[in-house]
């Protein structure tokens, strides 16, 4: 699984307002509600629900919080760039600038942790983290993401 397979151009928010948590997930359900044929509310619903089980924040500025749909076809991706990171409640309790928001089917199975794999390995890159934070747009915050190869420089 590639980020190419998750993401889009339309679907890359590079400069995301929010000021809480709460906040940051209702907005990225916005805008998560365009690319994929949920409600935002559902889409909400599931990503507190799955906040309540243990932070999506990572680590690092990074936060990748998660959910399972039914009747998606596919895995899909939103990246979202804070404006100004926010309390993500992190396992480093470091605040979160760098988002990326995964659905996934509710059958996913495998395919939920090959993308939640491949996002987490993507962000665990510090340069690719820097460029993320230092580029201009969405085309640029594209272009980085989709470059990226991490699993390159692991074998």
């Amino acid at each position: 699984m590639e980020i190419t397979d998750l993401i889009s151009l339309d679907s890359i928010v590079p400069d995301l307002k929010a000021s809480s948590k709460k906040q940051t997930l209702q907005e990225l359900s916005n805008y998560a509600e365009k690319i994929i044929p949920q409600a935002q509310h559902d889409i909400l619903d599931v990503l507190l629900e799955r906040e309540r089980l243990g932070t999506t924040g990572v680590g690092h500025g990074v936060a990748i919080p998660h959910g399972k749909f039914p009747g998606l076809d596919r895995p899909y991706g939103l990246f979202a760039r804070l404006d100004q990171a926010v309390d993500f409640e992190s396992l480093d309790d470091q605040p979160v600038d760098l988002i990326f928001l995964l659905l996934v089917p509710e059958t996913a199975g495998a395919d939920h942790l090959k993308a939640l794999a491949k996002v987490s390995r993507t962000l665990r890159d510090k340069t690719v983290c820097e460029k993320l934070r230092g580029s201009e747009g969405g085309d640029a915050i594209y272009a980085i993401l989709t470059s990226a190869s991490p699993s390159s420089h692991a074998a």
